[in-house]
């Protein structure tokens, strides 16, 4: 086994860029390194994500893993998730899903349901930790519970929310907000199943 792996992560946004590099040094170990290269949006990343890993596939090394984050939006997560599996096995490249028991991969696809934001409502402690007047309560209404089942969008929820208790009266303004709630974020416990999925792929892209 090689003595330390890079992770090579694509993401649609900013915010996702700010998110993970105030979470990745705190997860990671002192022996792994990252990039995260960041899209002009999900539909971007999507039109060159075949070019992109076919580039990869002419150079990476085995103690590479690539991991591949888009928001689910309004999609059919299967839908989705399949458009990718698809699209690594065209460039030639072995996903996490589809390697064997044992086998070595390349890639691994994570959806986030719905947004960035459900990570925020996962960890609610995290969210005040970064701005403490919003109340401990707000997350117990019922349709806050589960943070990848809220309607009518989860950043659209998370700015009203916000705008209740003072902060953002202009508008949440989505890269702030991502360096520090994830500067709070304790990623052994989200209640995000999207998260926890997540989390996951991190820790099996560095065994």
């Amino acid at each position: 086994m090689t003595a330390w792996r890079h992770l090579e992560l694509l993401v649609e946004e900013p915010s996702m860029e700010a998110f993970l590099n105030a979470l990745l040094p705190r997860l990671l170990p002192a022996d792994c390194t990252y990039s995260v290269h960041t899209f002009q949006g999900k539909k971007d990343l999507l039109r060159k994500l075949p070019s992109r890993l076919s580039a990869y596939r002419a150079w990476i090394t085995s103690n590479y893993r690539i991991i591949v984050i888009v928001d689910r939006d309004s999609d059919d997560c299967h839908e989705l998730k399949a458009r990718l599996e698809r699209t690594a096995a065209t460039s030639g490249l072995l996903t996490r899903t589809e390697a064997a028991a044992g086998q070595p991969w390349e890639v691994i696809n994570r959806i986030v349901i719905e947004e960035l934001e459900a990570w925020y409502f996962g960890d609610w402690e995290a969210v005040r930790g970064a701005y403490p007047r919003v109340r401990p309560s707000t997350i117990r209404q019922a349709s806050y519970r589960d943070p990848d089942a809220i309607l009518g969008g989860t950043w659209e929820a998370f700015e009203r929310i916000m705008r209740r208790h003072g902060y953002f009266k202009t508008g949440l303004r989505k890269i702030e907000v991502a360096k520090a709630v994830a500067t709070h974020i304790d990623p052994n416990c989200n209640s995000s199943r999207s998260f926890v999925n997540f989390r996951q792929a991190i820790m099996e892209a560095i065994l």
